[in-house]
C-alpha cells in the first residue's frame, strides 16, 4: 500500500497538480526523474513563495480558508476519473484496511456489520471529484497573515465525494465541543465556496442536487473514518460522543433502508 501511494503521489504531480490553481495552491513540479525503482521528485518550496506557517489550531477566518481550498480543489476535478490514483481515495478506505476491520469486529459489532454499506453509499454518489485523501490540518501551509493556504503530501489521492475531506479536516483541527457546535455552519461555509467554485468553471450541474447529496453524505463520511479508528486504535481520543452519535444515526438510516428494502 505505501509503495503504491507514492506511485499515486508521483501520478498527481506529473498529471493533475498543474490543474490546481491559486484558490487550491499546491507545489509546483519542478522536475521528475525515474531511474529504476527509484523516482526523485523536485518541487516549489512552498515556504519561499508565501507560504511558511504551519498551525496547531486555528482562528476562524483560518478554518474557513482551508474549507475554501478544499472547495476549489474538489471543484476543479468534478467528474474526473483519476487514472494513475487511487480508485476509491483516502488512506482510511475499507478495501484497504482488513486488519483494521477484523478488530472492528470485537470492538463495534454493529458498525462492522453495516462498513459495506458505508462503503457502498459513498462509492454510490453521482457526484465524484477528486479527494485529497489526507487533508489534516498538518497538512495545510499558510500564509503569514493565515488568509492563503497552501497544501501538501498527495499520496492517497483518488475519487470520492467532497465530504469526505470536508469530515477529515474538521476532526482533524476541532474539539468535539466544537463540531458539534459548528458542524452547519462550516458546512456551510464550505458549499458556499464550492458553488462559487463550480460557477466559476463554468459548470452547468445542478447545485442543488450537488449539495443535497453532499450533505447526507457527511455523517456517512464521518463515520466511514470513525470505523477505520475504532479497527486502528480503539482507545484514540477522537473516538467521542460526538462521533458516537453520528454513528448512531446512521446506523439507523442503514437499518431502516434494509428493512423498507
Amino acid at each position: 500500500r505505501k509503495l503504491r501511494s507514492y506511485a499515486v503521489e508521483t501520478a498527481w504531480y506529473r498529471e493533475y497538480a498543474n490543474r490546481c490553481g491559486a484558490d487550491c495552491r499546491v507545489p509546483h513540479c519542478l522536475a521528475v526523474v525515474s531511474e529504476g525503482d527509484e523516482v526523485v521528485m523536485v518541487l516549489e518550496d512552498l515556504d519561499a513563495v508565501g507560504f511558511p506557517v504551519r498551525k496547531q489550531s486555528l482562528s476562524e477566518s483560518e478554518l474557513i480558508a482551508c474549507l475554501s481550498w478544499l472547495a476549489h480543489f474538489h471543484a476543479s476535478f468534478l467528474n474526473e476519473s483519476g487514472n494513475g490514483l487511487w480508485a476509491c481515495g483516502c488512506y482510511w478506505h475499507l478495501e484497504t484496511r482488513p486488519d483494521e476491520l477484523k478488530v472492528l469486529a470485537g470492538e463495534d459489532p454493529a458498525l462492522w456489520a453495516a462498513a459495506e454499506a458505508i462503503d457502498l453509499k459513498l462509492k454510490a454518489s453521482p457526484y465524484r471529484t477528486l479527494v485529497h485523501g489526507d487533508a489534516k490540518l498538518a497538512n495545510f501551509c499558510f500564509s503569514q497573515n493565515g488568509k492563503s493556504v497552501a497544501a501538501v503530501d498527495f499520496q492517497y489521492v483518488g475519487a470520492g465525494v467532497g465530504v469526505q475531506d470536508v469530515a477529515y479536516f474538521l476532526g482533524s483541527c476541532l474539539s468535539e465541543q466544537d463540531c458539534a457546535r459548528a458542524e452547519q455552519g462550516l458546512l456551510d461555509v464550505y458549499f458556499t465556496a464550492l458553488r462559487e467554485a463550480i460557477l466559476l468553471r463554468g459548470s452547468d450541474l445542478d447545485l442543488d442536487v450537488l449539495e443535497a447529496n453532499w450533505r447526507e453524505l457527511y455523517p456517512v463520511a464521518w463515520t466511514d473514518f470513525h470505523r477505520f479508528l475504532k479497527g486502528w486504535s480503539p482507545g484514540h481520543w477522537k473516538i467521542n460522543s460526538y462521533s458516537e452519535q453520528l454513528a448512531a444515526s446512521v446506523l439507523a438510516d442503514i437499518e431502516m433502508e434494509d428493512r423498507c428494502n
